[in-house]
């Protein structure tokens, strides 16, 4: 019976320890289990990263054509105003010019008169 008890005592141990084993294999494979789905959280939450940074990208290059819009029709209101200016100085030149002529007219009409 003592040779019985001893034997059952041992079995008994060798099942605690084989337990124990069991419990920090299923701890590792459980950390295992959870490094696993960080990274792929990681992986998810770098992609939105990366959407996001596109999408500011995006917005940035419409906000530049947009700039470069706005610069071109400046250009052209400025291109407009200066020949407004030009013809503006143009007539006055021809103006000038006329009322010479009217003046140069008036002084050969008299010398002839």
């Amino acid at each position: 019976v003592d040779v019985l008890v001893l034997v059952v005592v041992v079995v008994l141990e060798l099942v605690v320890e084989l337990v124990d084993v069991v419990d920090v294999l299923v701890d590792e494979v459980v950390v295992l289990l959870v490094d696993v789905l960080v990274v792929d959280v990681l992986v998810e939450l770098v992609d939105v990263k990366v959407l996001v940074v596109e999408l500011v990208l995006l917005v940035l290059l419409v906000e530049l054509v947009l700039l470069v819009e706005l610069v071109v029709v400046v250009l052209v209101e400025v291109v407009l105003v200066l020949v407004l200016l030009l013809v503006d100085e143009l007539v006055l030149v021809v103006l000038v010019v006329l009322e010479l002529v009217v003046e140069l007219v008036d002084v050969v009409d008299v010398l002839v008169d």
